[in-house]
């Protein structure tokens, strides 16, 4: 069985820079890519909100240059999908599909968090294409433009309040007459001239154009009749889901299933357990947060070795 100081569960922004303090520390981590090596950033196009790219860098770019600057000090990185982990006590057991089962004097879980879609036609086609999860994002590539949001909560309100500042105007799209968000949340939205309603309509398909969206295809719930509602850009607003299935109910989590951190650290309900990135981020969900939360996480990671009494590893350690 493969031994490791500390393993890092999946990529992305904070996966990676956890990753690099690590081996900058001598810590020789063991990352475990997952599914998605990289994150969500690998499925997006220009990132202009990165510090240090004046320019822009491409989502890809970004994060295989991050995972470079970890393989330079020292980092491992393995691909596979973590099937079931065992924290019951140390050393801690992480079973990897493709790989086996390895041993970890400490984990840092990075895995994120997948923004939910709607699960039609055009939709997945056109990601970074006029197709996007993340207002704060995307929301600057739209200048200009008319912009649909599709949701009914919280956090659709505030993407189609946050996306007037650059669209023409802005069209939420939900397919009930009745909005799940919040009273004060509403009333932002529907303040706001920009913001037109199309309610009670069911989303059937993205529709595509040469170089983007041309619109989205719906249903009237009352009539029952097909429409099209014509948009630059579509932005889906129903939610994310932390990915944390695998824990197996081992670690603390919150009604929404992410995973709790004590306030102001990377730091679980297990002592040498740490989470950081979107799987511990409800509010945020930022790749430059990230990338911080994994900066803290390693530091994290690296005062609970110093200062732990630790399984001997002089004999059996691979890295």
């Amino acid at each position: 069985m493969s031994k490791y100081r500390t393993i890092v569960i999946g990529t992305g922004p904070a996966g990676l820079t956890a990753a690099i303090y690590l081996a900058r520390a001598n810590l020789n981590p063991l990352v475990i890519e997952g599914l998605q090596p990289g994150g969500q950033l690998t499925t997006t196009t220009e990132v202009e909100n990165f510090p240090g790219f004046p320019q822009g860098i491409m989502g890809p770019e970004l994060m295989d240059n991050m995972r470079k600057q970890a393989e330079r000090f020292g980092a491992e990185f393995k691909n596979g999908w973590v099937e079931e982990v065992d924290f019951s006590k140390p050393p801690f057991k992480v079973k990897v599909g493709g790989i086996g089962e390895l041993e970890a004097e400490s984990i840092i879980i990075s895995t994120g968090a997948s923004a939910r879609y709607l699960g039609i036609p055009g939709e997945q086609e056109n990601v970074g294409r006029g197709v996007s999860t993340c207002a704060t994002c995307d929301g600057f590539f739209f200048r200009g433009k008319k912009i649909i949001v599709v949701g009914g909560g919280d956090s659709a309100m505030e993407e189609a309040s946050f996306l007037t500042r650059f669209a023409t105007d802005v069209t939420l799209v939900h397919r009930r007459d009745e909005l799940r968000a919040s009273k004060i949340m509403q009333d932002r939205a529907r303040s706001n001239e920009k913001v037109k309603w199309a309610l009670n309509r069911t989303p059937l398909e993205v529709v595509p154009e040469a170089l983007g969206v041309k619109g989205l295809k719906v249903r009237n719930n009352e009539t029952g009749q097909e429409e099209l509602l014509e948009a630059d850009g579509v932005f889906v607003a129903i939610g994310h889901t932390p990915n944390t299935g695998f824990l197996g109910n081992q670690i603390a989590l919150d009604d929404h299933g992410y995973i709790v951190v004590k306030p102001g650290t990377t730091e679980t309900n297990i002592p040498g357990v740490f989470a950081c990135g979107d799987v511990q981020d409800t509010k945020y969900r930022q790749a430059i947060t990230a990338a911080g939360s994994g900066c803290m996480a390693a530091m994290d990671c690296e005062k609970f070795l110093e200062g732990s009494i630790v399984h001997d590893w002089s004999e059996t350690l691979d890295k």
